[in-house]
């Protein structure tokens, strides 16, 4: 069977394609583009037509491709941005129209669940797990062994983050300092309702994880197979964070492993991952390109 998965976050849109047999994944096409459908969502409350605009682009050419590849079912969620809005019906009709399926407008529980299937199957590192999964608006915290078992979704994500602190380019110790302010309140609830500092190994997802694995590892480019799995020390997360907050945006563009759109939001997403290692005394991180898609894909068998 080959079946598609769609996650439409605040900051990218993305696809995988995969062959279903004897319970693996095959991956066929995984995708990824930066949309930012959740930009200034956390001042304004909606989403921008432009954004929109943006999202519906990518749509169609994903939809292109499922239609191309003869997909068998297909399933499409939208987390934090469509969430939040107070326009998200308009996003869900242009979804409507360019899919011909309904978004799943996940809660954030749901959205952890899924990102916890995907990322600790064939995980050779041992349970207990915690699961960060960094957004663009929110950052999903889940904990468990083979499945799920505690679960918490906070707004604190790199998008969300650098639209209400790090605004200078780059952001000032002032800015950092109350970033670091929020993000360690968020971290310090979450822990206190997941039991993240019993577990034995933190997994973290999504692009501002793997992009700061790709720099610890100082990596010629960015390398999906280098990347996935592999385990980075707190010290490097923290040096690379630091490197990250002090460098200007077209500095941070040039690096070899960095997605032009993520440029502007990485410094964000790096210091939430640098005070989730703190929060829960941490010393590493494996970081997995598996994650909320590859959970969709195995709940669609």
């Amino acid at each position: 069977m080959r079946v598609a998965a769609i996650d439409c976050g605040t900051n990218s849109i993305r696809l995988l394609i995969a062959d279903v047999a004897d319970g693996r994944l095959t991956d066929v096409v995984r995708r990824m583009e930066i949309v930012r459908l959740g930009e200034g969502v956390d001042r304004t409350g909606m989403l921008a037509p432009e954004a929109i605009a943006r999202t519906r682009h990518a749509l169609i050419g994903y939809a292109a491709e499922i239609a191309e590849l003869g997909i068998t079912r297909v399933r499409m969620v939208a987390t934090s941005a469509s969430r939040d809005a107070s326009n998200a019906e308009d996003f869900r009709a242009m979804v409507r129209g360019v899919l011909g399926v309904d978004p799943e407008v996940i809660s954030g529980d749901e959205e952890a669940r899924l990102s916890f299937t995907g990322a600790v199957r064939g995980l050779e590192a041992g349970p207990p797990y915690l699961v960060v999964d960094i957004g663009g608006g929110s950052t999903e915290f889940v904990t468990g062994r083979s499945t799920s078992e505690h679960a918490i979704s906070m707004d604190i994500g790199c998008v969300r983050m650098t639209e209400r602190h790090l605004k200078s380019d780059p952001p000032t110790a002032a800015e950092i300092a109350a970033a670091e302010h929020d993000i360690t309140s968020a971290v310090d609830t979450a822990l206190a309702a997941v039991p993240g500092r019993a577990a034995k190994t933190l997994v973290g997802l999504a692009g501002s994880v793997t992009t700061v694995t790709a720099l610890a590892l100082d990596l010629p480019a960015y390398d999906s197979s280098r990347i996935h799995h592999a385990r980075v020390s707190y010290d490097e997360v923290a040096k690379v964070t630091a490197d990250l907050l002090a460098a200007k945006v077209a500095e941070r563009r040039a690096l070899p492993v960095m997605h032009p759109g993520r440029a502007d939001v990485i410094g964000a997403g790096a210091l939430i991952l640098r005070t989730i290692m703190e929060r829960s005394g941490q010393s590493s991180v494996i970081a997995s390109e598996h994650d909320i898609l590859d959970g969709i894909c195995y709940g669609l068998l």
